[in-house]
């Protein structure tokens, strides 16, 4: 015998409904959530590719800076400078040079203390 719909619930009656509205709500946010993370990511390989290139850009301006420096301390550089400036000086002479050796380093125990001061404290 056929049931007549006009006596089941309402809420019979929605749940097919509220099943397909809740997927396409899922289907729907997950779509856009896929749509903005593609959009995330294209900007951030736009960062990066601008921060390379930037990167670039600096390293050829810090080699450039770095040989230019190079070239201001070459000696003649440093002398026709002095000589524009008139400053009055003079590269010295190599008779004017002394050279100080560098003291060698006192030999050390396994103690941890130097070996002068081992001497003295064992007599």
């Amino acid at each position: 015998m056929a049931k007549n719909r006009k006596n089941e619930s309402v809420v019979l009656r929605l749940g097919p409904a509220l099943k397909v509205f809740g997927l396409i709500a899922v289907i729907g946010g997950a779509s856009v959530g896929y749509v903005w993370q593609k959009g995330q990511i294209e900007m951030l390989g736009r960062q990066i590719k601008e921060r390379e290139i930037r990167s670039a850009e600096l390293r050829d301006q810090n080699k450039k800076l770095r040989d230019n420096l190079a070239m201001i301390r070459t000696p003649a550089m440093l002398e026709q400078r002095m000589k524009g400036l008139n400053l009055g000086m003079a590269m010295p002479q190599a008779k004017d040079i002394w050279r100080v050796p560098e003291p060698l380093p006192r030999p050390v125990s396994v103690t941890g203390r130097p070996a002068i001061v081992q001497q003295v404290a064992s007599r």
